[in-house]
């Protein structure tokens, strides 16, 4: 019972999707704002990544960790969520153990591109009038 969203009540999860989310932009901006500083981009990027998973972790409140894990696995945002999640640990990867500072500034861009991707899934025909813009701006 304790995958599941409905063992709290109503006002407990709507609070902590709200402390998780404010987190999550916080450490977004606090990463943007670290970016500046001498070895900035390492901050940047842990920064915005932990900002992007505690996001994440935000809406875990709201429907649940099985619930969530189902629905982001569903065909129609399988390949976004994967490509997410892949980002989000290439960034990580780039900062710790490879030391490539380019590469991890190039991954936070692609995590934000993905993570814009995966969240459009959720709003009905929202890739599809990106898909549109996108098509109608290059043709």
């Amino acid at each position: 019972k304790v995958l599941d969203a409905s063992t709290l009540s109503f006002g407990t999860r709507v609070k902590w999707f709200a402390i998780c989310f404010i987190a999550g932009v916080v450490c977004s901006i606090l990463g943007t704002a670290l970016l500046w500083l001498p070895k900035g981009i390492k901050l940047f990027a842990v920064f915005y990544t932990l900002g992007n998973i505690a996001a994440l972790a935000s809406t875990c409140f709201l429907m649940g960790p099985l619930k969530q894990l189902k629905t982001m696995f569903e065909p129609k945002r399988l390949i976004a969520t994967v490509v997410m999640l892949l980002f989000l640990v290439l960034t990580l990867c780039a900062v710790f153990w490879w030391n490539k500072k380019g590469l991890a500034l190039l991954f936070c861009i692609l995590q934000f591109l993905a993570m814009t991707w995966y969240s459009l899934s959720y709003i009905p025909f929202a890739r599809d009038a990106v898909i549109k813009c996108f098509t109608s701006c290059l043709g």
